[in-house]
């Protein structure tokens, strides 16, 4: 049995109580990662570039509404 199937069969067993918890936790965890990655992207420049790629294709006129 992998690791992932032995999370999933953990997962499986857990109350409705305790997925709730666990729901509210993966959230706030993987938000966190998002973040730092965010970060590392914004100190590196990587998201310069894309607001600069982004601005230079919308006064092309390849931009679409959202």
């Amino acid at each position: 049995m992998t690791k992932i199937e032995r999370i999933e069969s953990e997962i499986r067993a857990l109350t409705d109580t305790e997925r709730a918890e666990l729901r509210k936790w993966f959230f706030e965890f993987d938000a966190e990662i998002w973040d730092k990655q965010i970060e590392r992207d914004s100190i590196s420049g990587r998201l310069a570039n894309l607001a600069k790629k982004s601005l230079e294709d919308h006064k092309g006129g390849t931009s679409t509404d959202l």
